[in-house]
């Protein structure tokens, strides 16, 4: 292929990104290039609020035609939780002849070695970003996040998210030197000396199979560690969420051509209403890479079936808060009811269950009951949620039946302490919005144990009322160590039961948050410093993103040669 965009080039425009990445997962320290504000796009190329919604607009109806080999026919059926019939339609791909034109470019791309891969990757994120403002509302309709929300987490924070998982792939293929020249004395005989080659080479077709809440957020980590590590990456969306993810491929076809690789180095995979091709895909021999965000049951099944392929799953986890005592209450309580709220609790990081002493906790406005602290975390809520424009810019929109199923149970699982209500969204009047419940469970009732030992995903949480704070480590630690948990999150003033929870959290590998009172919330984690899950409890086999997550999408072969 003739490229348009030479190698040089793209190392001119991106390697200072790149090195400035690298740094940041080395300090740990804050660190973007994609800005957050919305008004920080209309230069450069980048599409401005109003292009932005135009070119969304522009989709809708119509079909989105990749160019793949092997299309047999057009699929699509998305509504958005707002109510919006989107009519885009997509390739349907025959795999048979998908496939194997996707390994063909695999060559090509092997020997371009990690900083070309990298600088490529670094090319389709920037294009990415300069459309965030119509990526924006494709996540915003097909997750059912508030606009703000999905223009962050959809847009910058995604993308950040990629190139954190382009840094670390680069950081492990070039760990070891392209050559070596290798010498070992022999005494008085002529020493034994060999020139040593080694390349990384892919282990082979990439699956990333996306979720229906943040298909870009969850989904570009996977994506974009394969394709850094030279191989083709096959991307099957969720049916509900195919639009942002299909715009990806089609910017990832778009720039692999230009810098003269194989454009179906990237393809989609998009399928029929109720086909359920992601088994069919998981185990096809072509398939030696899979990443998964969704429920605990199809995570354990590629698991245990996929035995061809590396598999990183992100499933699902009961998350856990424990309150023992505070020396900000309002602070505490304002920060809990902003988590619950977010997104309507339709996030992997969503605290679940609050555990509260029964005898209560001790606070700078002094002692509150275990009945005191509930009834005024459901107040909290209730203040941040009063209004209904800022309740609908936070809590988003209802995804997927499941969901509303889900909290329309919930009273019946205990007593109520908030109960949920129903927003109108005067913009999206088919949207459907609800406020989060609160349910009190007893931690000493088996009964009760049925409820909070169970992930409930969506807007409820549990109350959970415990002997002690010893009580509460030892559930913390069963919970975590059961079912799994994404994030922890503890409220004390008490040194003793500080280092009881983190030692919890560092024996069975959970990612823990202290004393959280101000503008960062338990459920959000930032690109380059915080890591997402942690890959050594139930709830995912990897951690978004560190050397384990890319360093096993690629193996180094050595050629030797007498020198």
């Amino acid at each position: 292929m003739t490229a348009a965009l030479s190698a040089h080039e793209l190392i001119a425009r991106h390697r200072s990104t790149l090195d400035q990445a690298l740094e940041a997962i080395r300090t740990r320290a804050y660190w973007s290039p994609h800005p957050e504000h919305p008004k920080a796009y209309g230069e450069n190329g980048s599409l401005d609020a109003a292009a932005g919604k135009a070119a969304f607009d522009a989709l809708l109806g119509s079909r989105l035609d990749l160019g793949q080999p092997g299309t047999d026919d057009w699929v699509g059926g998305e509504t958005s939780p707002y109510g919006v019939d989107l009519g885009v339609t997509y390739p349907h791909a025959d795999l048979d002849v998908l496939l194997p034109a996707m390994k063909a470019g695999q060559r090509a791309w092997r020997d371009a070695g990690a900083e070309q891969r990298a600088v490529v990757c670094l090319e389709i994120l920037k294009r990415i970003s300069d459309r965030t403002h119509e990526f924006a509302h494709a996540v915003m309709h097909t997750s059912g996040q508030a606009f703000m929300m999905a223009f962050q987490a959809g847009g910058p924070h995604a993308q950040d998210r990629g190139l954190e998982a382009v840094a670390y792939a680069y950081v492990e293929q070039v760990r070891t030197p392209d050559n070596a020249e290798w010498t070992k004395p022999q005494g008085k005989r002529d020493p034994l000396a060999m020139n040593k080659q080694f390349t990384p080479v892919p282990r082979g077709i990439a699956l990333m199979i996306g979720c229906n809440t943040f298909p870009t957020w969850n989904g570009y980590p996977g994506l974009f560690a394969s394709l850094a590590t030279g191989n083709a990456v096959l991307v099957k969306p969720h049916p509900r969420a195919v639009l942002p993810l299909a715009l990806t491929v089609q910017v990832a076809r778009e720039v692999l051509a230009e810098a003269g690789f194989d454009p179906n180095l990237v393809a989609l995979a998009a399928e029929r209403p109720g086909e359920g091709i992601a088994k069919t895909l998981a185990l096809r021999p072509e398939i030696r890479i899979i990443d998964y965000t969704g429920s605990t049951e199809f995570g354990d099944w590629l698991e245990a079936n996929a035995r061809q392929a590396q598999v990183y799953t992100e499933k699902a986890g009961v998350n856990t808060v424990v309150v023992h005592s505070t020396s900000d209450y309002k602070g505490m309580l304002s920060n809990l009811a902003f988590s619950l709220s977010l997104y309507s609790g339709q996030m992997c990081t969503t605290p679940q269950n609050l555990l509260v002493p029964r005898e209560g906790i001790s606070t700078d406005q002094g002692p509150k009951s275990y009945d005191e602290v509930v009834a005024d975390l459901a107040r909290s809520v209730d203040g941040l949620l009063g209004d209904d424009a800022r309740a609908n810019a936070l809590l988003g929109a209802i995804v997927n039946p499941d969901v509303k199923a889900r909290l329309e149970a919930a009273p019946g699982l205990g007593e109520v302490a908030l109960a949920s209500r129903e927003i109108t969204n005067p913009d999206f009047p088919g949207a459907v919005v609800r406020t989060p419940v609160i349910v009190k469970l007893d931690g000493a009732k088996p009964d009760d144990e049925a409820a909070y030992m169970s992930e409930c995903f969506g807007p409820v949480s549990f109350a959970v009322a415990v002997d002690s704070a010893e009580d509460a480590a030892e559930l913390l630690r069963r919970t975590v160590r059961e079912k799994g948990a994404m994030t922890v999150g503890a409220y004390t003033t008490d040194p003793e039961v500080e280092q009881a929870v983190q030692e919890v959290c560092l024996e069975e590998a959970a990612q823990l948050s202290l004393n959280l009172t101000g503008g960062v919330y338990v459920n959000q984690t930032a690109a380059f410093s915080d890591f997402h899950g942690s890959g050594g409890n139930p709830a995912a086999s990897a951690a978004l993103c560190d050397g384990a997550f890319v360093a096993n999408r690629f193996r180094v072969v050595e050629v030797r040669r007498d020198a």
